[in-house]
């Protein structure tokens, strides 16, 4: 991640506590003092993390808020689990800190990754098969203990009340649109889940994502990876990809069966609308979503 990348990062709700590059050197000094004397450089004030960069190759990532303390424990417990497996660099933490100085969540030393958000600069045509060959790495079994996500990889029908919600609030946006959107979401709830239990990333969007060139540079943010139905993952062929051939490609190199391809629609559904209907500056990432559903496939 860079500058560039996570300049457009939306901010989140207001924090529980106030995050300054004296507080991240504080807890430096007091718990890494071998990194304490490395330039820190703020970046970006995301939903739920405070980013910051520290020297040319590292980045402090603070939790903002008491949830996203949880999803750092997840990353720092399980990314190095699946991190070794994975053909594209991710951000397994380098140091683990504690709760200090009047800071109280457990944050991470990750590494600095180089790239723009897949939002800013789309892969290219030809990263289908690449996107393929990282989820399939992704999606393997996972022990009993690994974490559960109760918002995704889910059996569909969970997530019925809410996306029913969401979808009323944006038909007006949407149009003639939404009916095919009721009918990707029907044929989704219809399908079964016929994949075993695997590893999932859980949020594998345009801003989640890092390219440089054209090329998949890094997936980050892992806060809400967890073990489930991995169709949830295969919403990103919609949310990253363009074109339907290219999109048809990728599908075909996962090897997908059909009851997963109308479950990772339906997820993809579920994420255009859950966008489009959420933070406004998400909303244009959730309307490209919904629009590749019905270009196809």
């Amino acid at each position: 991640m860079t500058d560039a990348a996570l300049a457009g990062t939306p901010s989140g709700p207001d924090p529980d506590v106030s995050i300054t590059p004296e507080l991240a050197q504080t807890l430096l000094r007091a718990q890494h003092p071998d990194l304490a004397a490395l330039a820190i450089q703020p970046v970006a004030d995301g939903w739920d993390n405070a980013v910051m960069r520290l020297g040319p190759d590292l980045a402090l990532r603070l939790p903002r808020r008491a949830i996203a303390a949880w999803l750092t424990f997840v990353e720092q417990t399980w990314l190095p689990v699946v991190a070794g497996g994975l053909p594209l660099p991710v951000p397994a933490p380098v140091r683990i800190g504690a709760p200090g100085s009047g800071y109280p969540y457990v944050w991470s030393v990750v590494p600095w990754f180089e790239g723009e958000l897949a939002a800013v600069a789309p892969p290219g045509p030809n990263e289908g098969e690449r996107l393929a060959e990282f989820l399939r790495a992704l999606h393997r079994p996972a022990p009993p203990e690994a974490p559960h996500n109760r918002f995704r990889g889910v059996p569909l029908a969970e997530r019925a009340e809410a996306f029913e919600d969401r979808l009323r609030q944006v038909e007006s946006r949407l149009g003639a649109p939404h009916h095919h959107v009721r009918g990707v979401w029907r044929a989704a709830l219809e399908a079964p889940i016929d994949l075993p239990r695997t590893w999932f990333h859980g949020d594998l969007h345009a801003r989640n994502v890092l390219t440089r060139g054209g090329r998949l540079a890094a997936v980050i943010d892992w806060g809400d990876m967890a073990a489930g139905d991995a169709a949830c993952d295969l919403a990103a062929v919609w949310m990253l990809l363009e074109g339907a051939r290219t999109r048809e490609r990728t599908l075909a190199a996962y090897g997908i069966t059909q009851p997963t391809l109308a479950r990772a629609r339906g997820w993809a559904a579920h994420m255009g609308v859950m966008m489009l209907a959420g933070d406004a500056r998400l909303a244009g990432l959730g309307l490209q979503t919904l629009e590749r559903l019905r270009e196809g496939p």
